[in-house]
């Protein structure tokens, strides 16, 4: 597993494409869709499309956010726990653009069964984007460690609000699994992040709706304040460096052995 020395946030879509090289994409499968891969998925040169979520709402936005749909393409409701999704078909490239992850809050402990789910409908390629478990990993600077007090505090509102937060593999954990699933690696790499204002403001929002549904309210009182100064905190820093670097995203390509 190398790592790759840029020293901002890459777009993985486009580390996808270019292992994808000049093969056909064929029949795409975006196993756990979302905005993002959705507008990305549509502008690719497939025969068709298929988008899967198991959040209502994740699967409208993902619709909306497609500027052309053909009649081919579909977007689909669905939970991987069900045998019955999307069961017999076959997919030529598929996507599992940071699924592993939010796994978690739709089919609980699911992760370890999710690429045997995945397997049969592989025709040529599946692509695993995914992040290194950021929350926990070792930080040796200020930056780390705000990235980490931000993850660690959107954790516990979502936790105290009833809320199951999403659970992140690392890499070698995830080629592990596709290959006792007998899937061949043809490709591996981290790519080191650097947080934004961007990344901050979101995750914060997101620790301020969650506190929002807490019963206590001494202790959303608190944790609301822990926002706000992890959120000046955060200025700060990006103001001084630009960016919060700390941990990885990895992209991962496999074919069936």
């Amino acid at each position: 597993m190398s790592a790759n020395p840029a020293p901002a946030r890459l777009d993985m879509f486009g580390v996808v494409e270019h292992v994808q090289g000049g093969e056909p994409w064929g029949a795409v499968l975006d196993a756990g869709t979302g905005v993002r891969s959705a507008r990305w998925i549509s502008t690719l040169p497939s025969s068709r499309w298929t988008a899967v979520s198991a959040d209502a709402e994740h699967l409208r936005l993902a619709g909306d956010a497609v500027v052309a749909r053909r009649p081919q393409d579909r977007l689909v409701l669905g939970n991987w726990q069900d045998p019955a999704l999307l069961a017999g078909e076959s997919h030529d490239t598929v996507l599992a653009e940071y699924l592993l992850g939010a796994v978690e809050s739709y089919a609980p402990y699911f992760q370890s069964d999710l690429f045997a789910r995945l397997r049969p409908l592989v025709g040529r390629r599946i692509y695993v984007i995914g992040v290194d478990p950021y929350v926990v990993a070792p930080a040796d600077d200020a930056p780390g460690a705000l990235v980490q007090a931000i993850g660690r505090l959107r954790d516990a509102c979502a936790l105290l609000a009833g809320v199951t937060p999403y659970r992140e593999y690392p890499a070698e954990w995830v080629m592990q699994r596709l290959e006792q699933v007998g899937l061949r690696i043809t490709f591996a790499r981290r790519f080191p992040n650097s947080y934004d204002m961007a990344w901050v403001n979101r995750q914060l929002e997101d620790s301020r709706r969650l506190a929002g549904l807490i019963d206590d309210r001494l202790t959303a009182e608190a944790l609301a304040a822990r926002i706000i100064r992890l959120h000046e905190r955060a200025e700060g820093l990006l103001a001084a460096s630009g960016g919060l670097s700390h941990g990885h995203d990895y992209v991962i390509a496999a074919v069936p052995a």
